[in-house]
């Protein structure tokens, strides 16, 4: 295509292409200087350190990173609820419920959290909070009219499944760990991304195109952008090993809810007539919905809930182990 083709170089005078040489020579020489210094940083604090003093940096990168994440994750919690302005619902208001709720709590082995009501983009309830301060279990205030008592139970159950094994906080431990290590792998490739800079921005200003329009990518040019390709493949590869963990962690609080409440069933139905009730949103809180759209393989990796049909008849299969042959999360909602 002719939009793909270089641009040619407009002509300078001999003055002007000596200057532009002279200052793609000292771009190179800059930028040679800078990659020189960063590897004999980093080479030095490699050889000079001793095996204490590896250790003892690798602990405080640790610490650091724990404490950040759970600085971002109990800010996160208190900005996320101040977003979705739930209004908290008293025992007096529906007293059934906390009695379920403060005894599986107590089956569970955590504090009985706070029941909040919100509106959501679409029906959900999630579990935040619990590690400092009062756990929060908010529903969307249509569950109360999509689902039946079993069904609201079997939910609430699910999201205290959650507190058990303080998940949210896992996650934002994890992607606080993926951020540290990627940030590593950055500052190792370092040298070489400013030493490829150097010789790709030297090399437009020597040729009287310092924009780069006029000429193909160079060696360097592709050299960078396969390091950079490198340091986003290991972000990424992490990053699904996350979700994945994610994903194996619904399916636990999935059958810890069942075992809770004896009705996997009811669980079953309960997932069914929220997909069936909402429709995939972006936003806030896109990655905590119990409904994703499930057909881009791509998005099943990426996603933070497994398939809702592999949710389901896992479910069914543990109602049929039990001898609970009904099969009612057929239901259409209306």
């Amino acid at each position: 295509m002719d939009s793909e083709r270089p641009v040619p170089v407009p002509a300078r005078s001999p003055t002007v292409r000596l200057l532009m040489g002279v200052v793609g020579v000292l771009l190179l020489g800059f930028y040679l200087l800078l990659a020189a210094g960063g590897y004999l940083l980093l080479s030095a604090l490699v050889r000079g350190a001793t095996r204490a003093d590896l250790l003892w940096t690798a602990g405080f990168v640790v610490l650091f990173t724990v404490a950040f994440g759970l600085s971002s994750y109990r800010f996160g919690t208190a900005r996320l609820l101040a977003a979705l302005d739930a209004t908290e619902l008293q025992p007096a208001q529906a007293p059934e419920l906390h009695r379920r709720v403060a005894t599986y709590a107590e089956r569970l082995g955590v504090d009985p959290p706070a029941v909040a009501v919100a509106r959501m983009e679409m029906p959900n309830a999630l579990a935040i909070g619990g590690v400092v301060g009062t756990a929060t279990v908010v529903l969307d205030g249509r569950l109360f009219r999509l689902l039946d008592g079993p069904e609201l139970e079997a939910i609430v159950a699910h999201e205290l499944a959650h507190l058990e094994t303080h998940d949210s906080l896992v996650q934002t431990l994890a992607f606080s760990l993926v951020r540290t290590v990627v940030g590593f792998v950055a500052l190792a490739v370092l040298p070489l991304s400013l030493l490829l800079r150097g010789f790709s921005r030297g090399r437009a200003w020597i040729r009287g195109d310092p924009l780069g329009t006029a000429s193909r990518p160079g060696v360097a040019d592709s050299l960078r952008a396969a390091v950079a390709r490198a340091v986003m493949g290991v972000l990424f590869v992490l990053t699904l090993a996350v979700r994945a963990h994610s994903r194996r962690r619904e399916f636990r609080a999935d059958r810890r809810a069942a075992e809770l409440t004896g009705r996997p069933v009811a669980l079953a139905r309960a997932l069914r007539k929220i997909e069936r009730a909402s429709h995939p949103a972006s936003g806030l809180l896109a990655t905590l919905y119990v409904h994703a759209e499930e057909d881009d393989p791509l998005t099943r990796l990426l996603s933070t809930h497994p398939p809702m049909d592999e949710r389901v008849e896992r479910l069914v299969r543990m109602a049929e182990e039990r001898g609970q042959a009904e099969r009612p999360f057929h239901v259409e909602v209306r």
